[in-house]
């Protein structure tokens, strides 16, 4: 649709934009500076959506060449006009409205914006609107009392009070940042416009309002509160709908942190237990997840955590298994929070269901916290009843429910104790979970292996997990045997090099000379992590003759990712092994070798060994002046 730019002066061009420029102080510069503007004004009334987008974003450049006179008196009625536009554009319009308060005369004029921004505030795009009241809140935060009172207070009023559910919906957002500014006559009218809210009949707008309801309540005074906020959140509690009742859930956290032990006791306490028995498996699952706050809300009197805590039971016991997951994550903090009697009188038994629920993902939350609960219960309660829980989910038929268990090694180690028990209950689920079919659980399984050398020493690690470390490097997925020439470098810092060249350098010379070119390949990326770690003498002993022979294989890619591991090694070895076995290899795959990205990664190697030199002579150098000194 053709429409007529306002920002247009009847018989102006184009380019008549802030008056034009001044008699004969016209320059190349600024005239451009015009013509930009004024084809950015052009386009907004493009027929492509993106051009007009592109205009748009540069909303506050045309702002400015207009002047704050033209803005208010053309530019933001025309914007007003675009309420019909794609969705698109109004989400980037809602955005830059909230940043014209400068581009308007500042705090002074700000409140115009407010007319656009409430059209805005309407529309059934739901980012749209979210944007247009976020543009609000910033306006908000310039204009004055009387201000607020004359302009800010009508327009929530009127989106308060608007036909569509749209504005409703919106205006529940700002009752938080203007109440504390208003008359206490115009306070009383938002506290009631915001109970209507609450009991709207439709269920957005009581959605909406029962998310904001907390935040409201952290801006009232205290009787208020008491008067208007906790019988709206009683009846939220007890809304048809699901969606209103879940968000009750945080908001009785808040509410009960504004409230006296007397009152809390009394009103916000039984809306938490009608919560925590609530007939929706979704409220149920966001008490469960949201347990730990609502605990704390509860209060520390004795009687209120006897009755969260059988509460908690009753969730680990649920139904659904969404659930029984949700609260099974919890299990360790709500311990710590109730105490170690609570834990052991009230939650152990709990928890020996769960290890054997027939949820897998209910067993891998289990999984991921219950040695967490060792310090909440006594040792001897953790040996008798949840040791026997850890292994048996160890033995799960779920990768991803052992792989939890493994993940908590560190506290694994201190419940069970002695090494011999450590590698009777763990190294099987080890070993399983190494040749799990599911590629990412073998990488996860891999990241442990450098803690468990840690604890099992150099004996018992030689003797069970020696020859996996090697079947890693020999895996189908590279991610896996790029990890496990990592972990090897891990483990040489763990059990030092001569370690290292006893029970795996030999095995890493096999690898090379295999017949398959991805185990060799395997070789280079272990040989290029290992000379970080085995000191000058073993390198060059050990690790260069491999590399430069792979330097010489028949596929490229494993001869130019000898040629990268060639200058790494340079690093770590005398100037003699440089100069005399590493250089020379690399002037022969760039003189010699027939591929060309051989060659390349070639003279990058060389490039990086100079470089490197260089650097150390002049370290020397200026420690040699140093001593001088």
């Amino acid at each position: 649709m053709e429409v007529e730019s306002p920002v247009r002066e009847e018989g102006a061009t184009n380019m008549d934009v802030e008056g034009g420029a001044p008699e004969g102080a016209e320059n190349t510069e600024q005239k451009s500076e015009e013509l930009l503007v004024a084809v950015l004004i052009d386009e907004l009334q493009n027929d492509d959506v993106s051009i007009r987008l592109n205009s748009m974003r540069k909303l506050n450049k045309i702002a400015k060449a207009l002047g704050p006179e033209r803005t208010i008196r053309e530019l933001v009625p025309y914007l007003s006009e675009f309420v019909d536009d794609e969705d698109d554009i109004l989400v980037v319009l809602s955005e830059q409205l909230g940043e014209l308060q400068d581009c308007v005369g500042g705090s002074e004029n700000a409140h115009v914006l407010l007319v656009p921004l409430e059209t805005l505030s309407g529309i059934e795009e739901a980012v749209v609107r979210d944007k247009a009241v976020e543009s609000m809140k910033k306006i908000v935060t310039v204009l004055d009392k009387k201000q607020l009172e004359d302009y800010m207070a009508p327009l929530v009023k009127r989106l308060a009070t608007g036909k569509w559910f749209t504005s409703r919906v919106s205006s529940s957002s700002l009752f938080e940042i203007l109440y504390k500014t208003l008359s206490p006559e115009l306070q009383s009218e938002m506290r009631g416009l915001f109970a209507k809210l609450c009991e709207d009949d439709t269920p957005m707008v009581r959605r909406a309002a029962c998310q904001q309801l907390g935040k409201f309540a952290g801006v009232l005074d205290y009787k208020h509160v008491m008067g208007d906020v906790v019988p709206s959140i009683a009846k939220l509690t007890k809304d048809q709908q699901d969606s209103v009742r879940l968000r009750t859930v945080e908001n009785c956290v808040m509410i009960a942190k504004l409230l006296t032990p007397e009152d809390r006791q009394a009103k916000i306490l039984p809306v938490i237990y009608a919560l925590c028995k609530d007939k929706s498996w979704r409220v149920r699952y966001m008490v469960a997840d949201k347990f730990c706050s609502l605990t704390e809300a509860a209060g520390e009197e004795k009687k209120n955590r006897l009755e969260m805590v059988n509460i908690f039971v009753q969730l680990l016991q649920d139904g659904e298994a969404e659930v029984r997951t949700a609260a099974a994550h919890k299990v360790a903090d709500v311990a710590k929070l109730v105490g170690e009697t609570l834990t052991t009188e009230k939650l152990i038994k709990p928890i020996e269901s769960l290890a054997k629920d027939e949820c897998q993902y209910t067993r891998a939350a289990l999984a991921s916290v219950i040695m967490s609960l060792a310090g909440c219960a006594p040792k001897q309660v953790v040996l008798d009843q949840l040791l026997p829980q850890f292994l048996q989910l160890l033995k799960d038929e779920d990768p991803e429910v052992r792989l939890n268990v493994i993940s908590k090694l560190e506290t694994v180690n201190t419940v069970i104790g002695g090494v011999e028990l450590l590698s009777q209950s763990l190294l099987p689920a080890v070993e399983d979970l190494a040749k799990d079919k599911k590629w990412r659980i073998r990488l996860a399984i891999l990241k442990y292996i450098p803690l468990l050398a840690r604890k099992l020493g150099p004996s018992l690690f030689e003797k069970e997990l020696r020859d996996q470390c090697i079947q890693w490097l020999k895996d189908s997925v590279w991610s896996i045997r790029i990890a496990a020439a990592e972990n090897l470098k891990q483990i040489t810092a763990i059990f030092e090099a001569k370690w290292t060249s006893t029970h795996f350098i030999p095995e890493v010379k096999a690898l090379a000379e295999d017949k398959k070119p991805g185990h060799r390949l395997s070789a280079v990326y272990v040989i290029n992590h290992l000379c970080e770690v085995m000191g000058e003498t073993a390198c060059a002993a050990e690790l260069v003759p491999m590399a430069l022979a792979l330097a010489k294989d028949s596929v490229p890619n494993i001869r130019f990712t000898a040629a990268k591991a060639l200058a790494n090694m340079a690093k770590y070895v005398t100037k003699k092994v440089v100069a005399e076995e590493i250089s020379p290899e690399l002037e022969r795959m760039i003189q010699k070798d027939e591929d060309g990205d051989v060659v390349y990664f070639a003279k990058e190697a060389r490039g990086g060994i100079t470089d490197h030199l260089e650097g150390k002579t002049a370290m020397a150098a200026e420690k040699k002046e140093e001593k001088g000194q």
